[in-house]
């Protein structure tokens, strides 16, 4: 085994104030921990990735490179737990990172391995934007920032070496360069990121230039043709006219998010007087409105739901729809909120003739 990934994510976030850890938390469509996850499987770069948690049974990805081991009471001694493990594998090289750093790129990743043909340990750091001052014994005293280093990870460690020094440690530690620090071992520092910052309060998850985009669908009911409602078939006697599948909860969702990138509507895109349209699934008109989204560097943070009809009751349903629309739209399941609604016996709706939807969609930009 050459090159191995460990994500440390045992801590119990004492300072960011949740009713969960903060590794649980969904930012940016995901739970922290899966970004970092997500990536180091994107990077194709390791041989192995363990992730060490509290609560291993929650890690939700799959992947035949991520393994899952139980973590200690303190950073160091998960980092500790994770290395012993690994033993057996031998690895050459060993990546350490914690997965309350979400926003590091996997460009950064390439640099640490490159450095670290030369050297026995490489380390992202910057140096601080602000003043320093340092208090021994109620004397301040000034420090030169140009001399000072805000270290980041992931971190990058020829694994014998790293294993050597982790071993004999007594003291806690906050990273892995701690252990060559104190033993006067030699550090390759490199440029970290500035995006790649440590989230540690509640504020650090807040994120601006938020869009927002409203999408409305209307079908009538016809009997012989097949429901479908957000990519699910529903168990009904009449299903959606339309040139497509008539899917109002997808098309109201495509709306939306064209409103919200200020990019028309979804005739522009899919004319129902084009006959490559006829009958086509509404999932394959989604997607490349979510590719389109996904292009222009925004992510989701919500979308709100009204359907509206006297039946199908979609209380039944509400999980299912949920559990699709998070499929194809690849966002956690609690962004989406789904209601129904009647019109008391009003109109054609009323009169169980047609279903409608209406749908705002919240959308921000990366930084």
């Amino acid at each position: 085994m050459n090159r191995v990934l460990i994500i440390l994510a045992s801590g119990k976030s004492k300072r960011f104030k949740s009713h969960l850890p903060k590794q649980y938390i969904v930012y940016k469509n995901k739970p922290i921990y899966a970004h970092s996850i997500d990536k180091a499987i994107e990077s194709k770069l390791f041989d192995k990735i363990i992730f060490v948690s509290d609560k291993p049974k929650k890690i939700k990805i799959n992947s035949r490179k991520l393994t899952v081991i139980k973590g200690g009471k303190q950073r160091s001694d998960s980092s500790l737990i994770a290395l012993k493990y690994l033993k057996k594998f031998n690895p050459k090289e060993i990546l350490i990172h914690d997965a309350a750093r979400p926003n590091f790129s996997i460009n950064l990743i390439k640099k640490l391995i490159n450095n670290l043909k030369r050297n026995m340990a490489v380390i992202p750091a910057m140096n601080p934007a602000d003043s320093l001052k340092y208090n021994i014994k109620n004397k301040i005293f000034n420090l030169n920032r140009d001399n000072a280093y805000l270290t980041q990870t992931p971190q990058a460690f020829r694994f014998k070496n790293l294993y050597e020094l982790a071993i004999k440690q007594k003291n806690l530690i906050t990273d892995e360069a701690t252990l060559f620090i104190e033993t006067g071992q030699k550090i390759k520092f490199i440029k970290g990121e500035i995006q790649n910052k440590k989230i540690t309060f509640e504020e650090d998850t807040n994120i601006e230039k938020t869009f927002y985009g409203i999408g409305f669908d209307i079908h009538r009911l016809i009997k012989g043709k097949t429901l479908y409602l957000g990519g699910i078939k529903i168990p009904f006697h009449s299903g959606l006219q339309g040139h497509s599948d008539g899917d109002v909860i997808l098309h109201s969702i495509i709306d939306g998010i064209l409103g919200a990138l200020r990019q028309k509507d979804i005739g522009s895109y899919f004319p129902s007087n084009k006959n490559k349209f006829k009958n086509i699934r509404s999932p394959k008109m989604l997607k490349p409105v979510i590719d389109k989204l996904n292009k222009a560097n925004f992510y989701f943070n919500n979308i709100d739901i009204n359907l509206i009809c006297e039946k199908p009751k979609i209380s039944i349903y509400r999980n299912k729809i949920i559990k699709s629309l998070s499929k194809l739209i690849n966002i956690d399941q609690s962004l989406i909120n789904l209601k129904g609604k009647t019109v008391e016996k009003l109109g054609l709706i009323g009169k169980e003739k047609a279903i409608a939807c209406e749908v705002i969609v919240s959308i921000s930009k990366y930084d």
